[in-house]
């Protein structure tokens, strides 16, 4: 296959388009959340946990996907992931009862959407650079937020003239038109059709060697299995680190729509406000993934964690100053820094755990991630049903907001494999071994 640029740029296409449509197809519960909850008249805390539900089913399925991928690759995965999360949005407007909701929204959808969001495409993309890892998947994931500015309107509005069942209907038979068909384009490894990662030239008999990015020989010559992996520090550091990083980012976006309506704030401002979240978020993650791989993996996760603490902040002394500057910090402070999370959490495992069973690895840490993803919408509605506000629940998210950063600190990646800019660090290390 004979291009004229790289094919990893193409899997780079393929997965923004996925990531557009796949994972606001679960971030469009937040818009059903209000009419549920007004139709039904369920608990805050029995109707989000529909949502949190399909992060544990999430957490279920993800080290299975792990090892799926490391046998089967990606075209099979992403295929499974369409065919669960088309048939739980087709099944949801059946709903009439909240063990309805549970199944639709969160078993089938759930584990669709381990599949076809960050998770499922963390596991193969990262293999196609090494250089860009960060900015090819800034790049990548920067499709959630131009899937929000388009669809999540187009879904407030169907559900404005239509109801939530159509809405939840016209995005069921959109993930199985678009999805099904471009998935097979996608491969595992640049080697898997004869490529190098970056879509560098072979090396030739007279070529010099390629300069190593190894930091800590010893443990990137490891071959690193899951056992291997669950009997380091590391493995448990990037645990808790991902699990904090899922609670603080749905905790916020679950309920920030129903937050800003209770506090006077029309539907139009809570509805652009969620959207706008994922369009900062474009340019957030790109740029946070490209400043990663001249920086390191560290900061940007800790940048990003410091913008969900100050959004957390912010949403805290919105409840005693409702007024719309504290919406735009709110905003900017989750979408341009907090969002930067995504860009580097396929890099982060893959420069510690590189190997053949990088799939399984990943895929068990994101067990602990979507855990923490389960935990932050239902601790949440759990902590406002008995306080009756919301700001114990947002303090503490900048306390987990401060964990997490400190973990992925500690987990240390850059003392393993050195990035692209930091690649002076491989050759002393080198040099002196």
């Amino acid at each position: 296959m004979h291009l004229p640029f790289f094919y990893g740029w193409l899997i780079v296409v393929v997965t923004f388009v996925t990531m557009a449509i796949g994972v606001n197809a679960r971030t469009a519960f937040s818009l059903f959340f209000p009419p549920i909850i007004s139709e039904f008249g369920w608990e805050r805390g029995v109707t989000a946990g529909a949502f949190s539900f399909g992060f544990v089913v999430s957490g279920a399925v993800s080290p299975l996907i792990g090892r799926m991928m490391d046998r089967l690759g990606p075209r099979a995965v992403m295929e499974l992931g369409v065919a669960l999360m088309g048939g739980g949005l087709l099944l949801a407007p059946l709903t009439t009862q909240p063990w309805h909701l549970y199944l639709t929204i969160g078993v089938l959808v759930g584990a669709g959407s381990v599949c076809l969001g960050y998770s499922g495409q963390s596991l193969f993309l990262p293999n196609w650079f090494i250089r860009r890892r960060g900015l090819a998947m800034g790049l990548a994931f920067a499709g959630v937020g131009i899937g929000s500015v388009t669809l999540l309107p187009w879904v407030q509005h169907l559900i404005e003239q239509t109801g939530w069942r159509t809405a939840c209907t016209a995005m069921g038979i959109l993930v199985l038109a678009v999805l099904a068909p471009i998935n097979f384009l996608l491969r595992k490894r640049p080697e898997d059709i004869g490529l190098l990662p970056d879509g560098d030239a072979a090396p030739s008999a007279t070529s010099a060697a390629p300069r190593s990015n190894v930091v800590d020989p010893v443990w990137a010559g490891t071959d690193w299995t899951l056992g291997r992996a669950l009997r380091t520090a590391r493995f448990w550091w990037i645990a808790i680190g991902y699990f904090c990083g899922l609670y603080i980012w749905y905790a916020v976006q679950v309920h920030q729509t129903k937050f800003l309506l209770d506090i006077g704030f029309s539907a139009n401002v809570a509805v652009w406000a969620l959207g706008v979240v994922s369009l900062l978020g474009i340019p957030g993650q790109i740029w946070l993934g490209h400043l990663s791989d001249r920086i390191g993996r560290e900061w940007i996760w800790a940048i990003s964690c410091a913008g969900f603490a100050i959004c957390f902040a912010a949403l805290i002394a919105l409840k005693f100053a409702p007024v719309l500057p504290l919406v735009y910090l709110m905003i900017f402070t989750q979408g341009a820094l907090g969002y930067g999370l995504t860009s580097i959490m396929g890099a982060v495992v893959l420069e510690i755990f590189q190997g053949k069973q990088y799939g399984s690895i990943f895929g068990t840490i994101m067990l602990a991630a979507l855990a923490g993803g389960a935990a932050g919408p239902w601790a949440t509605g759990v902590l406002y049903d008995l306080s009756g506000s919301y700001t114990s629940a947002f303090a503490i998210g900048i306390a987990v907001s401060i964990l997490s950063a400190v973990a992925i600190w500690r987990a240390s990646p850059g003392k393993v494999r050195a990035v692209a800019g930091q690649m002076h660090k491989a050759h002393i290390r080198s040099d002196a071994g």
